[in-house]
């Protein structure tokens, strides 16, 4: 009994550690999709447009973390591998998402999440990218 609890203790701390891992890479990410610093840009300049994309990005990220844990394999390695492989696959749908409505919209969609004015295609991108990964979530379970 104690070392189901310790196994099971010590694979929440690897699914933790992954977890936080996918989310710095959802946070490069949107990096790379917005001009600037994103560091400089939310926690300088308190930018909320910029700040609401970050934020549809580290909870979408931890839809699918969650979603893969929850219906991970009885196998911890597999289990560990799925969780892995979606993140990345949700990383790489969230910034088709954002490709695909730069392109069917006015304007640079990076520079007007930039833009220290609120503006409603924050909104828009940011449900995009949740919107991303919940459908990466439907296919995990």
């Amino acid at each position: 009994m104690l070392e189901d609890l310790l196994s099971g203790a010590w694979q929440s701390v690897v699914f933790g550690v992954v977890g936080v891992a996918l989310m710095a890479a959802g946070f490069g990410l949107v990096d790379v999709l917005t001009p600037g610093r994103l560091r400089e840009l939310i926690w300088v300049r308190r930018n909320g447009n910029a700040a609401l994309l970050l934020a549809a990005n580290q909870l979408g990220i931890a839809g699918i973390v969650f979603t893969a844990i929850l219906t991970s394999y009885s196998d911890f390695a597999k289990g560990l591998a799925s969780t892995v492989i979606f993140g990345l696959i949700g990383l790489a749908i969230m910034a088709l998402a954002f490709f695909v409505l730069d392109l069917l919209t006015p304007g640079r969609l990076g520079e007007i999440i930039c833009s220290d004015e609120p503006h409603p295609a924050a909104r828009v991108s940011a449900a995009t990218h949740f919107g991303a990964a919940l459908i990466v979530c439907a296919c995990i379970a």
